[in-house]
This record gives C-alpha cells, sequence and structure tokens, in this order.
C-alpha cells in the first residue's frame, strides 16, 4: 500500500499550488493528496471565511488524515506548514515536511518584514471579520518573486481570497487569548523536516529554525531560494531533498 502524503496549501492559495511538486512524490510511489483548505475552492461561498480559524484548518486535515489506514506524511507550505503542524497534534501523522512555515504562537519574527506584515492588516479596518483578497504586489515582491513574470501573473490569477480570522491568529498571535496557534512540548510525536530559502523575507532562516526547534526538528536551508518553495526555480531539488529525508523516515 502507498503511503499517503497530504499536502496543505498556504494562505491565498489551493491545492492547485502543489501541481509541479507533487509530480516527484506521485513518481517514488506516494499517493499524493491536495486538498483546498476549507473556502478556498473558486466555487465556494466565500462570506464566512474571514470568520474561519487556523483551528478549522488544522480540523479538517486531521479528519482528512483519519480517513487513511495509516498516518500520512504532511507536506506543509507556509501557512499550511502551521496548519500542518496543528493537525500532527489533532491525529497521528508518519512525519511532516514543511516548507517555509508560518510560526506558531510564541515565536517572534526575524525580520522587519515580518513585522510590517503584522501591522499593515490593520489599515483594512477589522480585517479579522473580512476575507482578505490576494495583493499581487505583495505576491510579486516577497512569494513568487523569483518565478518569471508570466508565470507570476499566472499564479495570482488562481489565487483566492484567506481568512482574516486565520491571519490574524498567525501574525498577531500575541494578541490571541486562546493560544489558537499554540505548539505544546511533545504535541508533535512525528519527525520533522523544516526547509528554508535564504531569500525568504516572509518566513526567513531564523524564524523557520526557531519554529523546526519547537518541534525538535531538522532544518535544511536552500540559499538562493525565496517563498516559493514549490515551484520557483530550484524546486525540484527541494522536492529530492523531501524524499530523501522520507526514505530515512
Amino acid at each position: 500500500m502507498s503511503t499517503p502524503v497530504i499536502m496543505v496549501h498556504g494562505g491565498f492559495c489551493g491545492g492547485w499550488a502543489f501541481e509541479h511538486f507533487r509530480q516527484p512524490f506521485e513518481a517514488a510511489g506516494y499517493a499524493c493528496q491536495a486538498p483546498d483548505l476549507r473556502g478556498h475552492s473558486h466555487d465556494h461561498d466565500r462570506g464566512e471565511l474571514g470568520l474561519t480559524s487556523m483551528a478549522d484548518y488544522a480540523r479538517d486535515i486531521a479528519a482528512l488524515m483519519r480517513e487513511h489506514q495509516s498516518p500520512p506524511v504532511l507536506v506543509g507550505h507556509s501557512l499550511g506548514g502551521l496548519v500542518s503542524l496543528m493537525a500532527a497534534t489533532r491525529a497521528p501523522a508518519k512525519a511532516l515536511v514543511l516548507l517555509a512555515p508560518s510560526a506558531p504562537w510564541g515565536v517572534a519574527g526575524a525580520s522587519l518584514e515580518e513585522a510590517v506584515s503584522a501591522v499593515s492588516l490593520y489599515a483594512l479596518g477589522p480585517f479579522w471579520t473580512l476575507p482578505i483578497a490576494p495583493d499581487f504586489g505583495l505576491a510579486r515582491r516577497y512569494s513568487v518573486n523569483r518565478v518569471a513574470q508570466a508565470e507570476r501573473r499566472a499564479i495570482y490569477a488562481r489565487m483566492t481570497s484567506e481568512s482574516g480570522r486565520a491571519m490574524w491568529e498567525t501574525l498577531n498571535w500575541w494578541l490571541d487569548p486562546f493560544m489558537t496557534t499554540a505548539i505544546q512540548p511533545g504535541a508533535v510525536r512525528a519527525p520533522v523536516l523544516a526547509i528554508a530559502g535564504g531569500a525568504d523575507l516572509i518566513h526567513p532562516e531564523a524564524t523557520v529554525r526557531q519554529t523546526a526547534a519547537k518541534v525538535n526538528g531538522e532544518v535544511r536551508v536552500f540559499p538562493q531560494m525565496s517563498h516559493w518553495l514549490i515551484g520557483e526555480p530550484g524546486w525540484e531539488e527541494v522536492a529530492d531533498a523531501c524524499l530523501a529525508w522520507l526514505s530515512g523516515v
């Protein structure tokens, strides 16, 4: 029986984000799923998306994990990396691969860009109750900055709104009295590999290392890469590194 792999996309995206990255996994014999997080499919009513919590995302992924006869591997990118960590505290996982993961409660940002992100959303008003539309300028500068221009536009055209509440729980965790994204010591029992792009300004290496330390995870850094580890030039080497690590788990 093939080992199941659940790939969890980042903010403003959908399962489509893994359309290339999943291919080497499938070629290696893994049975891959790349679901859309709640409210992220293009045919979904986003009326309630603004109030969707990170805990909702984690519960949904945990429910999907339990559908498998054996614990799956979770591969999470960006916000999906944090969702994967949270899901792994709710259901057994075989292993976790975190690609430029968002940080859990208690991990302070390591860059000016992270600090700016945490306060800039307040310009939208009570953003924690609203769906937040993607911004091409931000995506171009920080997320898909190493992708060819035409491909940047194609990726952005597929992006969707993100939950304001989920963004608030992640970016402004110190204001969250429920500690929604907290990962308690020992709560994640599966082995963890965290991968960082050395040129990533959204979740830089120092922050990824802090996140990995929370769960005694290993860290691998690709110095020339930025945030879109699942599709920017060099993504094949990232996938190969993931597969090599998984072969030893």
